[in-house]
């Protein structure tokens, strides 16, 4: 059928709500969003679903997320998994409950018991609440730090990772075989819950997940040493960190914590920003305000689903200052083992895991201090895949995890970015460097001094409608068949196709293997040692250029950034 027909299809389908109707003939005369809406499903990947929310095959809504459900299920049946059960959690969004409920109901139509959380939580408690429960799988409902007209249909495996490559093709190709309609089944949320077919989690996981945050803590002992003169403010831009944040930083022994009152009230609006993301600085302006009002050094913030969390610092002149996941978790991986290191509890064998868009300062960290750094492809599954092989392996110890978009993992509790820890980590951290009379900001530029000035950003390119996959894929396709041989002047030394798995050595043409999992990345490294990557979002119609420079300060690595930025103007 072409999307007229599955147009006219929807808009007669018995199962539409009146509401859903009356959107859909909204648009009859309106033949570009028709178009848009029902040319094609949303695509199933490694990443779930993820698109706005709108009646239609192209979008977020009750059909689509119980379409997948219903492959997702087909795949744990095939699996002779069924007993093992699915955890599912959802966030602050708009929909996101209803979302979760109908995925409930369709595993348990399919047989499968559902674990459902009775309200909003974090991402990473799906991660534990699955590995805990012993579950075959997991549901999170969430758009992350999308805006607020999306949402997102994240699938997670036993091990407390986003579903492996084979997986999430099976389930896509059963999807293709199915029919919306007719071949998706439903049992009603009541008659389930009551059978015992849907059960709800509560407080009692929300502690056991607390216990294993805590259990983290490096040093707690830095805290108390300051407690009384250290002093925090916290926003969950109105999303799911609202209460386990600041009760773990309660527990860690954090006596004057801060909260923004406007930004602790739950709304899938967000309507005090105008993007939910903790890597803009917009969003902490609320918090700077209450920040001057009591006398805080930082400011933290954690996204709507608290994966990711970003941190503003005090600086000399007594303004604010970003501190850039690169950074933090720079910062992070330093105190960590600095913290072992005093303390003399340095596990064995440690190791730690960043992605390849993510700068190289926290490897030089490692290098000194005998910690072996793994680099792995952008997603934190893949971090999850390093963990999980150490284990098989029976032997190393896991420090930490981060990429360089906010988010990061200490413990082995889940397999995703967990911001509730990192809000923990963050603050006992900033505890340590009160003691010595430094802020984050003090203590960054200590760690410039020490390994070199590094300075990373990224620019988007967005490529909207309906051609936007086409036009990202014909861009990709022309850095493939003409590699820029410089950028800004500045010769590549060495580019790093990840699709294909090959590494060239742009002097002498000799070509090695990435050993990496393919993905449609192009990393090049200049002479110079600046590193440019491109890699087309997976959830998003854009392309990210990432840029990891280096400089003596951060005058000459932004000189260089308008260099490199121009080339690739060009080449677009």
């Amino acid at each position: 059928m072409n999307y007229m027909d599955n147009y006219r299809r929807w808009l007669n389908a018995d199962v539409l709500t009146e509401d859903e109707r009356a959107e859909l003939q909204a648009i009859r005369d309106d033949d570009d969003e028709i178009k848009q809406r029902f040319t094609s499903y949303l695509s199933f990947g490694t990443a779930g679903l993820r698109g706005t929310m709108k009646t239609g095959m192209n979008a977020m809504n009750t059909h689509t997320v119980a379409y997948a459900t219903q492959g997702l299920a087909k795949l744990i049946l095939d699996e002779g998994r069924a007993a093992d059960g699915v955890a599912i959690a959802y966030d602050c969004r708009y929909h996101s409950e209803d979302f979760a409920r109908t995925a409930a109901c369709v595993l348990a139509a399919a047989g499968i018991k559902a674990y459902l959380f009775d309200a909003l939580r974090p991402t990473p408690e799906l991660s534990f609440a699955l590995r805990e429960l012993g579950c075959v799988a997991g549901i999170n409902i969430t758009a992350s730090h999308n805006p607020k007209q999306y949402n997102g249909y994240k699938a997670y495996w036993e091990d407390g990772a986003q579903l492996p490559p084979e997986h999430a093709d099976t389930v896509a190709a059963t999807m293709q075989s199915l029919d919306i309609f007719n071949d998706v089944k439903m049992m009603d949320y009541e008659e389930a819950l009551a059978a015992g077919k849907i059960v709800l989690l509560g407080e009692e996981m929300d502690e056991k997940y607390l216990a294993a945050v805590l259990a983290q803590a490096v040093n707690p002992a830095a805290v108390s040493q300051v407690a009384d003169n250290l002093t925090i403010v916290y926003t969950p831009l109105h999303g799911t960190g609202h209460r386990l944040v600041p009760e773990v930083l309660r527990r860690l022994g954090i006596k004057h914590l801060y909260t923004v009152p406007e930004q602790m009230v739950i709304d899938g609006g967000f309507p005090t920003v105008s993007k939910p993301n903790p890597e803009y600085s917009e969003v902490f302006k609320l918090g700077i305000e209450i920040a001057n009002r009591v006398g805080s050094d930082m400011i933290v913030a954690t996204d709507p689903d608290a994966d990711r969390v970003g941190v503003v610092t005090r600086t000399p002149d007594g303004s604010f200052a970003t501190i850039t996941g690169n950074q933090m978790g720079a910062l992070l991986i330093d105190y960590i083992i600095t913290a072992y290191e005093k303390t003399g509890t340095m596990p064995d064998q440690p190791y730690a895991v960043k992605t390849i868009v993510t700068s190289e300062l926290a490897a030089k960290i490692c290098a000194e201090h005998g910690v072996k750094m793994h680099n792995v492809l952008t997603g934190f599954k893949f971090i999850g895949e390093v963990i999980k092989n150490y284990e098989a392996k029976g032997y190393g110890s896991y420090l930490f995890g981060f990429e360089e978009s906010y988010g990061c993992l200490k413990g082995t509790y889940a397999r995703d970015k967990d911001a509730v820890v990192a809000s923990m980590l963050i603050a006992e951290m900033t505890a340590y460097y009160k003691a010595q009379n430094m802020t984050l900001f003090d203590a960054l530029h200590a760690l410039f001094a020490r390994y070199g000035y590094s300075y990373e950003t990224n620019v988007e390119i967005t490529m909207e409608g309906l051609d936007g996959a086409a036009k990202m894929a014909a861009l990709m396709d022309s850095l493939r068949k003409n590699p820029p041989a410089e950028f800004g002047g500045v010769k590549v030394a060495e580019l790093r196709d990840y699709k294909i798995g090959i590494v060239t050595d742009c002097a002498t043409g000799k070509q090695s293997e990435t050993g990496l999992p393919s993905s449609n990345v192009l990393y090049y490294k200049l002479t110079n040692e600046d590193v440019i990557v491109a890699r087309p979002s997976g959830t998003e119609p854009k392309i990210k250029f990432y840029y990891m420079l280096r400089g003596e300060n951060e005058a000459e690595c932004k000189a260089n950034l308008e260099r490199y930025k121009a080339t690739i103007q060009k080449i677009l």
